[in-house]
């Protein structure tokens, strides 16, 4: 019996108690570090989206039925001419269409946002020799951020003797100079055809049409 007694005896917890805590100060703790947590994220959301807002303006230049969600080499090329990715050096026209070529799938003509970067990240280094690979795509990343399309004016014409000549009625000749008033407003079928004038004055009286006028004038005094 006395063995059983001891065997069925269990061992002391030699654990010591935990000392109470404020509950209060827990929960303050607790926030904190969620709050560094988001703000980090944050921060890190804010670069991010930023880089794929400049990617889905130019991805969608030009294409109405364009997603935003995948980019052609075309507005691949105008982004990286844009946003001087492109310096005519370390990095050239012909470097863009490699790097686009090699990153897109064989049997695709876009890109997405993710292979963007990653084409982004293979420009970085030639276009920032000098710099680490960290501090090669921050750079270039930094280019791109906040850009949009640059959308080109209207073309001014050139002026030349030859599209003067062609272009001022002032200097038309022959059958050419009757069909524009002197202030070269076209006379339209006037300046094509010849029509009767049947109003009864003479071509190129001045005052025509007064007639009437003075003659309806007199009734209205007589009567």
């Amino acid at each position: 019996m006395a063995d059983n007694k001891a065997k069925s005896t269990k061992p002391a917890n030699k654990t010591p108690p935990r000392s109470p805590s404020d509950p209060t100060k827990d929960r303050a703790a607790k926030r904190l570090s969620c709050d560094s947590n988001s703000s980090h994220e944050g921060a890190m959301a804010g670069e991010i989206s930023a880089l794929e807002e400049a990617f889905r303006k130019f991805a969608i230049h030009g294409d109405t039925r364009a997603t935003g969600k995948e980019m052609h080499g075309k507005n691949w090329s105008k982004l990286c001419k844009d946003c001087q990715v492109i310096d005519g050096k370390n990095v050239t026209v012909t470097d863009v269409d490699i790097v686009f070529s090699k990153i897109k799938g064989k049997s695709s003509r876009t890109i997405t946002f993710e292979q963007f970067k990653e084409a982004l990240q293979e420009l970085s280094k030639k276009r920032f020799k000098e710099k680490s690979d960290e501090e090669a795509i921050q750079e270039i990343y930094k280019l791109i951020e906040g850009k949009a399309p640059i959308i080109s004016g209207v073309t001014k014409a050139i002026s030349s003797p030859t599209v003067s000549r062609l272009t001022d009625t002032s200097k038309f000749t022959g059958s050419h100079k009757e069909r524009f008033d002197p202030s070269g407003k076209g006379k339209g079928r006037a300046g094509r055809e010849d029509l009767v004038d049947a109003s009864g004055y003479v071509s190129g009286y001045k005052h025509a049409g007064t007639y009437d006028h003075k003659v309806q004038g007199s009734k209205i005094i007589e009567s």
